[in-house]
């Protein structure tokens, strides 16, 4: 599966810290879409990464998923069948449990202005974020999995760092 034929609208899905973003911003600037980070919708700027209102989050969504071309990164299953229905195409990653925190740490402790962080916001070290990772990504990568396998639009699952790495050399994208 290439990136063109995944269409104009454009779902990364996966656990915390797969590199959804970064996939998400190299794909809005080799495709001209783009690039809406929905932690970045669900979270108020300017914070440790407090929550907006869920009808705020939701209308804001909704506005997002309107658009005509957009590459969105993240998961938020409350809000996911209407982003699906408009969706031309679905990149999941499914990177492993120890790879996602080695991530997080990293994320947390070394870098500063990320694809998808928060406008003004600093990531910190949090224990509910690697339980999130740890605990209920597990549960979450069944339901993820089932999802894949039933959606017909076209799809590409990159299951290890190694293929993502090997997807953005043959796709000639550019971590931003």
């Amino acid at each position: 599966m290439r990136l063109v034929d995944l269409g104009m609208r454009i779902c990364i899905l996966g656990p915390s810290n797969s590199g959804k973003s970064t996939l998400a911003a190299a794909i809005a600037h080799a495709r001209d879409l783009e690039a809406i980070h929905l932690d970045q919708l669900y979270h108020r700027p300017n914070t440790d990464w407090e929550p907006r209102p869920e009808a705020e989050f939701l209308a804001l969504h909704d506005q997002a998923v309107g658009r005509d071309r957009w590459v969105m990164d993240g998961n938020y299953s409350k809000c996911m069948p209407q982003r699906l229905e408009r969706a031309t195409g679905l990149i999941l990653l499914d990177v492993s449990t120890p790879t996602s925190l080695l991530r997080y740490t990293r994320r947390t402790l070394l870098e500063r202005n990320r694809s998808g962080g928060l406008d003004g916001g600093r990531d910190s070290l949090k224990w509910d974020m690697i339980h999130h990772i740890v605990i209920t990504t597990r549960r979450n990568r069944r339901r993820y999995a089932a999802m894949f396998r039933q959606i017909n639009i076209p799809k590409l699952r990159l299951a290890s760092v190694g293929e993502i790495a090997a997807f953005y050399q043959s796709e000639g994208l550019v971590r931003q």
